[in-house]
Protein backbone atom coordinates (compact mmCIF):
# COMPACT_ATOMS: atom_id res chain seq x y z
CA UNK A 1 0.00 0.00 0.00
CA UNK A 2 1.43 3.09 -0.83
CA UNK A 3 1.76 6.12 1.94
CA UNK A 4 0.26 9.16 -0.14
CA UNK A 5 2.37 12.42 0.86
CA UNK A 6 3.18 11.92 4.47
CA UNK A 7 4.52 14.71 6.46
CA UNK A 8 7.96 14.16 7.32
CA UNK A 9 10.28 15.76 9.88
CA UNK A 10 12.88 15.04 11.95
CA UNK A 11 13.68 16.27 15.86
CA UNK A 12 14.53 19.68 16.67
CA UNK A 13 17.34 18.40 18.52
CA UNK A 14 19.05 16.93 15.49
CA UNK A 15 22.58 18.49 15.05
CA UNK A 16 22.25 18.11 11.25
CA UNK A 17 24.55 15.54 10.78
CA UNK A 18 24.32 12.20 8.86
CA UNK A 19 23.00 10.21 11.14
CA UNK A 20 18.91 11.48 11.45
CA UNK A 21 16.09 9.59 11.14
CA UNK A 22 12.87 11.26 9.97
CA UNK A 23 9.39 10.02 10.93
CA UNK A 24 5.82 10.42 9.98
CA UNK A 25 2.92 9.97 11.77
CA UNK A 26 0.08 7.74 10.26
CA UNK A 27 -1.65 7.08 12.93
CA UNK A 28 -4.95 8.44 10.71
CA UNK A 29 -4.37 6.99 7.84
CA UNK A 30 -5.31 3.17 6.63
CA UNK A 31 -1.99 2.52 8.07
CA UNK A 32 -2.57 3.36 11.44
CA UNK A 33 1.29 3.46 11.94
CA UNK A 34 4.58 5.48 12.66
CA UNK A 35 7.21 5.76 9.47
CA UNK A 36 10.64 5.96 10.14
CA UNK A 37 13.26 6.22 7.44
CA UNK A 38 16.95 7.37 7.02
CA UNK A 39 17.05 11.46 6.19
CA UNK A 40 19.74 10.43 4.14
CA UNK A 41 17.38 8.48 1.66
CA UNK A 42 14.27 10.18 1.07
CA UNK A 43 13.06 8.39 -1.39
CA UNK A 44 14.57 4.84 0.14
CA UNK A 45 12.01 2.57 1.92
CA UNK A 46 10.20 3.32 5.32
CA UNK A 47 10.02 0.84 8.54
CA UNK A 48 6.51 0.91 9.53
CA UNK A 49 5.82 1.00 13.41
CA UNK A 50 3.00 0.35 15.94
CA UNK A 51 2.47 3.43 17.41
CA UNK A 52 2.82 2.07 20.93
CA UNK A 53 5.87 0.52 20.02
CA UNK A 54 6.82 3.88 18.47
CA UNK A 55 5.96 5.17 21.65
CA UNK A 56 8.31 3.37 23.59
CA UNK A 57 11.38 3.72 21.70
CA UNK A 58 10.44 7.37 22.00
CA UNK A 59 10.62 7.26 25.75
CA UNK A 60 14.00 4.99 25.87
CA UNK A 61 15.93 7.58 23.11
CA UNK A 62 14.99 10.64 25.66
CA UNK A 63 15.16 8.76 28.68
CA UNK A 64 18.69 7.80 28.36
CA UNK A 65 21.72 8.63 26.52
CA UNK A 66 22.63 6.86 23.37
Amino acid sequence: MAIESPRWFKSSYSSGGEQCIEIADLRRSSLAAVAVRDSKEPDGPALLVEPAAFAGFATFAATFEV
